[in-house]
C-alpha cells in the first residue's frame, strides 16, 4: 500500500510543481479540480482505513471489516497524512470561492496538526480517555447498537466483525506494550477500571441484541442459522478475547501505569498539553489564560444564579439552592421517568425551531436509556446517517435513577437533542457543495460550543418556566466554566485529585457521583472539557458583534443559519466567516 501511495503523490506533485513555480498558468478551475480530487481521494482512503466510520456515515461497503488497530496501521495512516499534506500545500488557492478557500484551510490545518502530533505518540495510549469507559472494550460493545440490521447481508457483516474482535484485542495489546516501552501510559487508577468494565460487557452481553429484532421478512431458516452463528461466535471467540484482554491489562499493563496526573508528566514539557488544548479548542490560548477565563465565568454565572434566587423570593443563593436540590419533585423515580423527561423537552422544542432557524434538521431523533454495560457513561448524542435511515440518538444516563435529579434535564435535552447536537450535526450532514470531510468532521470547540449555546435558546423562546429547570440551566453552564478551571489545574498547575474534587464540590455545579466520575474523566482525557465554554463564548461574542454592527437589520434566524451552514469550523475560521457575512450586509444597511 505505502509504495503505491507515495508513487501517486510523487506524480501529483510533479503535475502541480509547474504551477507552483510559475511555469504554467493553471486556471482556478484546474486547481479547484485538483483540490476536490484530493479531498475525495483522502476521504475514500479514510473510510477504507476506518470501516466503523464508514458505517457511521451510512457507507456500508466495509461493513464486514472491523479495521486495523495495529502499530503498523498507525504508521500507514501517518504516511498517508504526510503525503496528503504535501498535496494540499502544492495547490495554490488564490481566486477560490469562499467555501473552497475554507475547505483548503481546514484540510491543511487538520493534516498539519496530525503530522505534527504524530511524534507525541499518543496513539500508544488507546485506553487513556475513559469518560465512562473509553477504549476498544467499550467501543466494540457498541457494535450491535451502531450497525444496520435490515438484511441478511448486514447480519453476516456483523458476524464477520465479531470474528475479528480477538485480532483487534491482540493488536491493541501490542500497542499498549509499545506505550509501556515509551513510558506513555495512563494514570493507574484509570487503567484499573478497564478489567471490570470488560467483565461488565461480558455480563451484559450486548452482542446478542440483534437476535431480538429480526426483520419480519427473514425466513425461519435464516433466523436459526444467524442465531447459531452469532451465539457461537460470541461464546467461543468474543468472550474469551475479552477475558484475555482483561487479564493482559491486569498483569502486563497496570503495573507499568503512572501515578502522576498531569499529561505533561509524560514528557515533552508543556508542549503535550498545549497541543491537546489546541486540538480541542482550536485556539492558541495558553492553559493559564483558559484557567483565568474559567474563574471569571464561574463568578459571573454564580452572580446570575444569585439573581435568580432573589427573583424567586429567596434571600441568598444558598437557601434557594438547598430548596431546589432537596425538593422531592425534582428527584427521579425511575429510569423510564428520566427518559420520558428528556423526550418531553425535545418534543416541546421541535415545533418552535422555525422561530430560531431557517435551516432545520431532516433526520429524526430518538431518546433511549444508556444500556447497563455502558452505565458509567454520561448522557450523549450519536449522529444518524445522512439518508435518514438511522436516526440520531440521544442516549440518557439512567443508572441508579433514584439518586438522580430532573434539575438539569431540560438544559441537557436541548444540548444533546434540539436545538443542540442533533440539529447542528443533521444540518451539517445535509449541506451541499462541501467535501465529505467537512460534512462528517468537526472539532469539539464548535460542536460542544454550539450545544452549550443551544441550552440558552430555550430561555429565549419562553421555556425554563420552572425555577428548578432555570436553575439547572445556569448550573449546567457553571459546570462547563468549572471544567476550564479544573482541567488546566490538573494538567498545567499540578492539582491533586483531592483539589479537583474540593473545587467542584464548592462550586455546587454537580452532584457527588458526577464529581467523582468527571474528575477521572479530566485526568484521563485532558483538554476536551475546555472546548464547551470557549466555543459557547465565541458564538455569543459573534452574535453580539453582529447585532452591534447590523443594528435593526440583524436577524437571529439568519445569523444561526450562517453559523450552521459552513459546518463545524475552527473558532478563528468561524470568526472570519461571520465578519465576512457582516461586511457583505453593511452596504445594504448603510443604503437603507
Amino acid at each position: 500500500m505505502r509504495p503505491n501511495l507515495l508513487a501517486s503523490s510523487v506524480l501529483f506533485l510533479a503535475a502541480v510543481s509547474q504551477f507552483v513555480s510559475g511555469q504554467a498558468p493553471f486556471s482556478v478551475d484546474t486547481r479547484l479540480a485538483a483540490q476536490n480530487a484530493l479531498f475525495d481521494d483522502s476521504w475514500q482512503a479514510n473510510l477504507k482505513m476506518n470501516p466503523t466510520l464508514a458505517t457511521a456515515v451510512g457507507d456500508y461497503r466495509y461493513n464486514g471489516q472491523l479495521g486495523d488497530y495495529s502499530l503498523a496501521a498507525s504508521a500507514a495512516r501517518h504516511q498517508r497524512e504526510v503525503a496528503d499534506l504535501a498535496r494540499i500545500k502544492a495547490i495554490d488557492p488564490t481566486g477560490f470561492p469562499e467555501q473552497d478557500l475554507i475547505s483548503h484551510d481546514l484540510f491543511l490545518r487538520q493534516f498539519q496538526q496530525r503530522v505534527e502530533d504524530y511524534d507525541l505518540k499518543e496513539f500508544e495510549m488507546p485506553l487513556s480517555a475513559s469518560g465512562g469507559g473509553g477504549g476498544i472494550h467499550a467501543n466494540l460493545a457498541d457494535l450491535p447498537l451502531s450497525m444496520p440490521f435490515d438484511s441478511v447481508k448486514h447480519y453476516e457483516d456483523y458476524i464477520s466483525r465479531l470474528h475479528q474482535i480477538p485480532r483487534a484485542f491482540l493488536q491493541t495489546e501490542d500497542v499498549l506494550r509499545a506505550g509501556v516501552n515509551d513510558h506513555l501510559v495512563p494514570v493507574r487508577f484509570i487503567a484499573e477500571k478497564i478489567p471490570g468494565q470488560a467483565d461488565g460487557v461480558i455480563a451484559a452481553n450486548p452482542f446478542l441484541l440483534p437476535l431480538k429484532k429480526f426483520p419480519a421478512s427473514f425466513s425461519d431458516a435464516d433466523k436459526k442459522r444467524l442465531t447459531e452463528e452469532i451465539t457461537s461466535t460470541v461464546t467461543n471467540e468474543v468472550f474469551p478475547a475479552y477475558k484475555q484482554f482483561a487479564a493482559f491489562v491486569t498483569k502486563n499493563y497496570i503495573p507499568y501505569t503512572r501515578t502522576t496526573l498531569s499529561i505533561n508528566s509524560l514528557g515533552g514539557g508543556k508542549r503535550r498539553y498545549q497541543a491537546t488544548l489546541r486540538r480541542f479548542t482550536t485556539t492558541d490560548l495558553t492553559a493559564a489564560q483558559i484557567h483565568n477565563i474559567g474563574l471569571k465565568e464561574v463568578d459571573r454565572i454564580t452572580g446570575e444564579m444569585a439573581a435568580l434566587a432573589k427573583a424567586n423570593g429567596y434571600n441568598d443563593l444558598t437557601s434557594f439552592r438547598d430548596h431546589i436540590e432537596k425538593d422531592p419533585k425534582y428527584q427521579a423515580g425511575s429510569a423510564e421517568a428520566i427518559v420520558e423527561d428528556f423526550r418531553k423537552y425535545i418534543a416541546q422544542m421541535q415545533p418552535r425551531l422555525p422561530e430560531l432557524f431557517n435551516l432545520l434538521p431532516k433526520t429524526a431523533v430518538t431518546v433511549e436509556p444508556i444500556p447497563p454495560f455502558q452505565a458509567s457513561a454520561a448522557t450523549h448524542y450519536q449522529g444518524g446517517t445522512p439518508d435518514g435511515r438511522r436516526p440520531g440518538r440521544v442516549s440518557v444516563a439512567v443508572s441508579d435513577p433514584t439518586h438522580r435529579s430532573y434539575i438539569n434535564d431540560e438544559a441537557v435535552a436541548y444540548h444533546e437533542g434540539v436545538p443542540g447536537h442533533h440539529l447542528q450535526i443533521s444540518i451539517q450532514q445535509s449541506l451541499t457543495g462541501l467535501p465529505e470531510f467537512r460534512k462528517h468532521g468537526g472539532n469539539s470547540a464548535y460542536t460542544e460550543g454550539w450545544g452549550l449555546y443551544a441550552e440558552e435558546l430555550g430561555k429565549e423562546i419562553g421555556f425554563y418556566q420552572d425555577p428548578g429547570s432555570d436553575y439547572g440551566r445556569l448550573r449546567s453552564e457553571l459546570f462547563r466554566a468549572v471544567r476550564l478551571v479544573v482541567d488546566t489545574g490538573i494538567h498545567d498547575m499540578g492539582w491533586s485529585r483531592d483539589q479537583v474534587v474540593e473545587y467542584m464540590r464548592n462550586s455546587h455545579a454537580i452532584d457527588e457521583p458526577t464529581i467523582q466520575a468527571e474528575t477521572d474523566r479530566y485526568i484521563s482525557g485532558p483538554g476536551q472539557a475546555c472546548s464547551y465554554k470557549l466555543g459557547q463564548l465565541k458564538i455569543r461574542d459573534l452574535r453580539e458583534r453582529s447585532k452591534r454592527q447590523l443594528g435593526s437589520k440583524f436577524d437571529l434566524k439568519t445569523f444561526h443559519d450562517e453559523i450552521l451552514s459552513g459546518g463545524a469550523l475552527p473558532l478563528d475560521v468561524l470568526d472570519a466567516r461571520i465578519n465576512r457575512w457582516i461586511k457583505a450586509q453593511l452596504p445594504a444597511v448603510a443604503s437603507n
